[in-house]
This record gives C-alpha cells, sequence and structure tokens, in this order.
C-alpha cells in the first residue's frame, strides 16, 4: 500500500489486523486460518510511518505489539499476510 495515496495511521485509528493462524498441519490444514481482526493504532513510528503498535482485538483477548518491545507491524495492503495491517475495506 502506498502510504503516500492513504491517510497516515494516527494513534486512536481502527485498522485491520492480519492475524498468522495456528501453524499448518502436515495435511495442508489450519485449526485456525489467518483472518482479519479489528486493530487500533497505539503508536507510530517517526521514521517509518507504515510501521505501527497495534492493540489487537480477537475475539479470545487482547494482544499488543508495541514498537518498543519489536512487536510492530507493518503495513501490507496488497498480500495481507499474517502479522500485517491494512485499511478497513470499505463497503
Amino acid at each position: 500500500m502506498a502510504l503516500s495515496t492513504h491517510p497516515r495511521p494516527t494513534v486512536g485509528r481502527t485498522v485491520h489486523y492480519v492475524s498468522h493462524g495456528t501453524p499448518v498441519r502436515s495435511d495442508g490444514s489450519q485449526q485456525f486460518p489467518s483472518a482479519c481482526r479489528a486493530a487500533v493504532v497505539t503508536e507510530v513510528d517517526a521514521d517509518d510511518p507504515g510501521r505501527v503498535g497495534l492493540a489487537v482485538q480477537n475475539p479470545t483477548g487482547q494482544f499488543f505489539h508495541p514498537l518498543q518491545a519489536g512487536g510492530s507491524v507493518h503495513s501490507d495492503a496488497e498480500t495481507r499476510l499474517g502479522g500485517t495491517w491494512h485499511w478497513p475495506e470499505r463497503v
């Protein structure tokens, strides 16, 4: 995602975090596949505005990805790989 064509993430904005899902089994299945989860931006890297800290809301609880702890999350609207964030789809 080109950040120049989208709003810059700011603290308090809601984004989608793509969960990693559980490890892939030998038969190719997963108990829990990767899925979009609601998340709130808790901090933005001053040098890389696509890199943020998040508070992720899951059905089983909240998870935190702070910049300082190395749990930062990068923007990825194209492939939406596990462990990335993107702006919510407009419907």
